[in-house]
């Protein structure tokens, strides 16, 4: 069973599965975040949709480099939750399938690629504070011991 996350979906209103590769990126024993400053603020782990024909390490890899600038390495998948949620950037409900990797942070190419996202690293204990995201949350606490 797939632990659930957030907001208790509505009956009748239709969620969209969305499934997505999102990572506890880890170095020196701080985790690399970004933050999204639209069109709702917050911070969250780096990852997002994994597109058709996609995989799901695929979308990792690319998604981190988008949000962050950052290449990854030694990656490992640590589980999966659900969570029904608004997405305003689409403007649709959906069911996130959110993939858990831990993952370490191997090189910056650049800033951030993906607009309105900016990389910032935090403590365990502030990243939980700032994740906005309470699977996100769930997963970092489950894994601390990682870091």
């Amino acid at each position: 069973m797939i632990p659930r996350y957030g907001h208790v979906p509505r009956p009748g209103r239709r969620h969209r599965l969305r499934p997505g590769a999102y990572a506890l990126l880890i170095r020196d024993g701080l985790l690399l975040l970004t933050h999204q400053s639209g069109p709702e603020p917050e911070y969250q782990l780096p990852g997002g949709g994994i597109d058709p024909g996609e995989t799901g390490l695929r979308a990792l890899h690319r998604e981190v480099f988008e949000e962050t600038g950052w290449t990854i390495g030694d990656a490992r998948r640590l589980g999966a939750y659900r969570r029904f949620a608004f997405m305003p950037d689409y403007g649709w409900w959906a069911e996130k399938l959110c993939h858990v990797w831990v993952a370490r942070p191997t090189l910056r190419l650049s800033a951030p690629t993906e607009p309105h996202h900016s990389a910032h690293w935090a403590t365990p204990r502030a990243a939980m504070g700032l994740l906005a995201d309470p699977g996100a949350r769930a997963f970092l606490a489950r894994f601390r011991h990682l870091i």
